[in-house]
């Protein structure tokens, strides 16, 4: 009896693991397509579709800013590749002939110093539009792109005027670090190649704003706190230069000579080269620009998001009026016949304040924002 009561046991015992196996089993078939569906990478499951494409956004995000970059536009490239070339031919245009005025060759890069000044705008071009082309952080490029062909605008008509129109109304100039008087003007290599790096610039500027807002590139704000300070300098910095790009950063001195009838010296003013706003035509037009978009840009480039588009709209700007003032200084150390201005001393410092600037504000993500 009690053998049978064993075995009845055991029948119910092995039931019980079978129904329990036939349970086990059922489960792990249920839930393995939604575990193979779990651990799919996430690159590999398929978004939203429109139109039977799916819509999916590429990603690279940075540890520091939590930067995040979307597709780069074709246009933003376009931009890139035009960057580069403007900076070829701004490099270019240092070395053959300039202009031949009043019979005497001018040439850009006439000395170490002359080159090294000449070169600051068109070396950070290619190395920012071959980033802007590679599809590198777009928007810093596009708002180096966006500022300096602003700024270029104004420079082509004064490029222009100087090649054309400069003879209209003769007076002195300084060119290339001579002062020269435009009674006549011919054109060489040197001119042509700076004309066509500055309307290149131009057009990069226009072609970086036209996709600025298809442009996808942000950060966790860390330079939102420090904007307004920011500004504020910006402002200051571009009212200082507007009030330096009025007058000649490099000017003829006034001469000391004796007076025949008294013997007594007296002050002899010479005819130095013209202000930025005392042109007639297409240097008129081409300063009242200049001036506008340096005021303009310095309120706007702190503004720029994400924190390194603001970084590349100060560099831009910064490089700009470096180069200006350097060409002043250049101008001075160059010619025994001029003297550096206070205006020309205050470019400089403009110049240098805004690198100062730019480099705070690639600075400040670490140590704004924690």
């Amino acid at each position: 009896m009690a053998g049978r009561d064993r075995s009845v046991r055991d029948d119910r015992a092995r039931d019980d693991r079978a129904r329990d196996d036939r349970i086990r089993g059922g489960t792990a078939r249920r839930t393995r397509p939604a575990a193979a569906e779990a651990r799919r990478p996430a690159s590999g499951r398929r978004g939203p579709a429109t139109g039977g494409r799916t819509a999916t956004v590429d990603r690279s995000r940075a540890a520091s800013d939590g930067l995040v970059v979307g597709d780069v536009p074709a246009g933003a490239r376009v931009a890139g590749v035009l960057l580069v070339l403007a900076g070829l031919a701004g490099a270019a245009a240092l070395f053959p002939r300039y202009l031949v005025v009043g019979g005497e060759q001018l040439t850009l890069g006439g000395g170490p110093g002359a080159v090294l000044a000449g070169l600051l705008v068109p070396l950070l071009s290619v190395a920012v539009g071959a980033g802007l082309a590679a599809g590198r952080v777009p928007r810093f490029g596009l708002a180096f792109a966006a500022v300096g062909g602003a700024l270029a605008l104004g420079g082509l008509l004064l490029e222009l005027y100087r090649g054309s129109s400069s003879t209209v109304r003769p007076g002195v100039e300084v060119l290339a670090g001579e002062p020269v008087l435009t009674s006549s003007v011919e054109t060489g290599p040197g001119w042509l190649l700076q004309v066509a790096a500055l309307g290149l610039a131009v057009l990069a500027g226009g072609c970086a704003a036209l996709v600025w807002g298809r442009t996808r590139m942000e950060d966790r704000g860390a330079l939102d706190p420090a904007r307004p300070g920011l500004a504020g300098a910006a402002v200051l910095l571009g009212v200082l230069t507007v009030l330096c790009l009025a007058l000649p950063a490099a000017d003829v001195p006034d001469r000391l000579v004796a007076d025949p009838a008294t013997g007594l010296q007296v002050v002899v003013e010479q005819e130095g080269p013209q202000g930025l706003l005392e042109r007639p035509g297409l240097a008129l037009l081409g300063g009242l620009l200049l001036a506008g978009a340096v005021l303009l840009v310095a309120v706007l480039a702190p503004s720029l998001r994400p924190r390194l588009a603001a970084v590349g709209g100060l560099l831009a700007l910064a490089a700009t009026v470096l180069a200006a003032g350097l060409g002043g200084l250049r101008d001075a150390v160059a010619s025994p016949d001029l003297e550096w201005t206070v205006p020309g001393a205050g470019l400089l410092a403009a110049g240098l304040g805004y690198a100062l600037l730019t480099v705070l504000t690639w600075r400040l993500r670490r140590t704004v924002g924690g």
